[in-house]
């Protein structure tokens, strides 16, 4: 009864709860805790969070005393899955890390292979994809050759997302197509419409690489398959969603924007908070294509207000990005919001692959020191319990030490960001002051100046036009001589102005040339840098600029980092019609693997792809490394 799914949760929490009175009666044997672990699904399938964490600590403490080395497993998968249902990643790391060693040991592939599967998933959301992937693969082997149609499904699945993240589209669409095949061979019961899923995965490949025909085709597909909206509501808006975005992208105007609406309705009776967001900024960006920007900047605020709500730095930034192009006028205050959470974000991230790392180590060091003591002689306990002790007092010390390190250093990063700003900022206001200022002295040259002077020659070859004389014609002719003074001073002040204009284009080259001279203050490495005065700077949009000069920032602050090298060399030129920047080093250099890149490269890439730029590294051990970043700004200038 407790598992009939017709029945009200009410009453299935009140037969589960009579069945549980019974269990705990019943002696510590197997069946006893085959039981729990029944009992602990029951509360999962109903939500019941607290009961089923409550259940599973239970199972743990009885497997335990029992010795049951697959039910203790059990219990940290289990634990693993209420940790990452709550949203604490470290938690659900650490216990499914800890069921897998046991699994491993007890020669368990398939449950081996879904707590890697489970650490991939906990990776894959914390964007540390290039871990995520090698987990997935590691799961796969485990059970290469054995029947687990559902667990392969599941990571393929998985797969197909994490390159479709890396930009790898190629690999994204293969591991989708392989997954959907595993559903045409098998039935896929652990997955409610696993067809649906993996056909919107793989119109949301081909909506990244901007064919939204092939995209809608896919989405059609997915939206199609019956008992859907029934079944699994919230699938079936993000397909709507989905295939909404790209009949706009296709301009094909069939079904908008009622497409959208349905799927915000749906999403707004589930409460699902980040399809909401991702909802209004569709709409925003819609309306805005349709030249209503009310209704486009009330959709943009909503998805704003929510995603500070919720504080979703993702849609956040989207939502930033959108605002800026909406309200032109305030376009640097959003701009500088982005650049700020961006770097926020990027921290975070890079944070992220050591902190799962760090897990796995503390778990095994902890593990390895508990076995250690089990096999020691009673009598050298004391003597070598004392020995830890000391031992993690000094790492306790220098553990503080380096973080202590870390800290400053961080803040010193923060400080430089902040600099950035504030002289950003400075330029800006400064600019407008000059401008003001340059306005008025113009004006007081015109008017005092060059306006008198000519009205006093007005009227001087006035009162010369009765006269034919002599000295009427000498004085005429320097009237004339006059007049040329007069179109002299006006020269003059025309190119004042232009040079007023020049040191304005200019700004964006005085913030990166403080970069450089940043960079040659605290480091020991010679830079050389070459910008060329030909780059109409003016002309250039702020997210070009603001890119390059993050590109410019990650390249150096790598070459500080690992590559030891004594010269630097950083050119910005304009070529044909694109913008050329090549950062050099003379480093030791680097194995480059496209499958493993860094973060900081990672961002490098999006960054150039953001500007519709090419992105090249080429690296050589021994002899340094280059990176070069080719941006058309012709066409941002045309456009």
């Amino acid at each position: 009864m407790a598992n009939n799914e017709k029945l009200a949760i009410p009453k299935r929490k009140k037969f589960t709860q009579k069945a549980f009175s019974i269990i705990m009666n019943q002696p510590n044997d197997s069946m006893h805790r085959v039981f729990l672990l029944r009992i602990a699904n029951r509360y999962f399938n109903m939500g019941d969070a607290s009961s089923y964490e409550k259940t599973v600590r239970l199972l743990l403490e009885k497997s335990k005393k029992a010795q049951d080395t697959t039910y203790i497993a059990k219990s940290y998968s289990y634990l693993g899955d209420y940790y990452g249902g709550i949203g604490i990643v470290d938690s659900a790391y650490t216990y499914y890390f800890k069921a897998e060693k046991i699994f491993r040991l007890l020669n368990d592939p398939y449950n081996l292979a879904r707590n890697r599967f489970n650490k991939a998933s906990l990776q894959y959301n914390q964007s540390d994809f290039i871990d995520a992937e090698i987990a997935v693969f590691n799961g796969l082997r485990a059970i290469k050759g054995k029947i687990a149609s559902d667990l392969v499904f599941e990571s393929y699945n998985l797969l197909g997302l994490i390159y479709n993240e890396l930009e790898d589209y190629n690999k994204a669409i293969e591991y989708n197509t392989k997954a959907y095949n595993v559903i045409n061979k098998n039935v896929i019961n652990s997955v409610k419409f696993a067809k649906s899923m993996s056909l919107n995965n793989t119109g949301l490949v081909y909506q990244h690489m901007n064919n939204h025909i092939k995209a809608i085709e896919f989405f059609e597909r997915g939206i199609n398959q019956i008992g859907l909206i029934e079944g699994d509501p919230s699938l079936y808006s993000l397909l709507l969603d989905n295939l909404a975005y790209s009949k706009f992208k296709a301009k094909d105007s069939k079904g908008l924007p009622d497409l959208f609406y349905q799927s915000l309705e749906i999403r707004e009776k589930m409460n699902l908070t980040a399809g909401i967001i991702g909802n209004k900024i569709h709409l925003s960006e819609y309306y805005a294509s349709k030249g209503d920007t009310l209704k486009a900047l009330a959709f943009c605020n909503e998805a704003f207000v929510l995603a500070r709500k919720s504080n979703n730095r993702r849609n956040f930034l989207a939502t930033l990005k959108q605002l800026a192009l909406l309200e032109p006028k305030k376009s640097a205050q959003y701009t500088n919001d982005y650049v700020r959470i961006s770097d926020s974000l990027q921290k975070v991230e890079r944070a992220i692959g050591n902190k799962f790392t760090r897990i796995e180590y503390e778990t095994d060091k902890i593990k390895d020191e508990y076995s250690d003591l089990e096999v020691k002689n009673r009598n050298l306990v004391y003597f070598f319990s004392g020995l830890i002790i000391l031992g993690m007092l000094v790492y306790i010390i220098n553990a503080q030490k380096i973080k202590t390190r870390e800290l400053l250093y961080k803040q010193q990063q923060q400080q430089a960001n902040e600099d950035i700003y504030n002289l950003m900022i400075n330029q800006q206001n400064a600019i407008d002051a000059n401008r003001v200022e340059e306005k008025k002295r113009v004006a007081q040259e015109l008017h005092d100046g060059v306006l008198g002077r000519m009205f006093g020659v007005r009227m001087n070859l006035d009162s010369l036009n009765a006269f034919n004389d002599t000295l009427a014609v000498e004085q005429r002719n320097h009237y004339i001589v006059e007049l040329k003074n007069i179109e002299q001073d006006i020269r003059e002040i025309s190119h004042d102005l232009n040079r007023e204009k020049s040191e304005l284009i200019n700004n964006f080259v005085a913030i990166v040339d403080n970069l450089f001279e940043e960079q040659r203050k605290t480091f020991h490495i010679k830079l050389v840098s070459t910008i060329d005065a030909s780059i109409k700077w003016d002309l250039i949009s702020n997210a070009i600029k603001i890119n390059v000069y993050r590109i410019i920032q990650e390249s150096i602050q790598n070459i500080n980092k690992y590559a030891k090298a004594k010269i630097i060399t950083v050119e910005l030129k304009k070529v044909e019609e694109d913008l050329r920047l090549v950062v050099k080093d003379d480093g030791i250099g680097f194995k480059i693997n496209m499958k493993n890149k860094g973060i900081g490269i990672q961002n490098m890439i999006s960054r150039t792809k953001e500007c519709q730029g090419e992105f090249n590294i080429k690296s050589k051990q021994g002899v340094g490394t280059e990176i070069t970043v080719v941006i058309p700004i012709e066409k941002q200038i045309l456009s």
